[in-house]
């Protein structure tokens, strides 16, 4: 049992160690250069249910395989984003590893909304 709880301890801690900072103040300024490249990483059903203007849908799942078809310049600006900003997270590591030099994790829809529609 003891093992068990360490076992998921461990699990946990690994996947939180893996989470990429959310900074939206950066993505924010980074989205006033017009290169820049706002990046929906959310599955099409929630891409269509509602998108930030002017995002593309790259599902995070398969972001290093079609990215070059959008952004085959490494050093554009990417501000990339999902429900939560756990998939962006992810998104933003593979890119990266893949030798993207500009992506920022902007976090969660629903709190970047406002935040633009405000012009902030």
């Amino acid at each position: 049992m003891r093992l068990a709880i360490l076992f998921l301890a461990g699990l946990f801690t690994l996947a939180g160690a893996h989470a990429a900072e959310v900074d939206q103040a950066a993505a924010l300024e980074t989205l006033q250069d017009e290169d820049s490249l706002l990046i929906d990483v959310r599955s099409a059903e929630e891409f269509a249910d509602g998108a930030l203007p002017g995002a593309i849908n790259l599902e995070h799942d398969r972001i290093a395989e079609r990215i070059a078809s959008v952004a085959p310049d490494k050093d554009r600006p990417l501000v990339l984003y999902c429900r939560s900003g756990r998939r962006s997270s992810f998104a933003q590591d593979k890119l990266q590893a893949l030798g993207y030099s500009r992506v920022i994790n902007a976090g969660a829809y629903d709190d970047l909304l406002p935040l633009l529609e405000r012009g902030e």
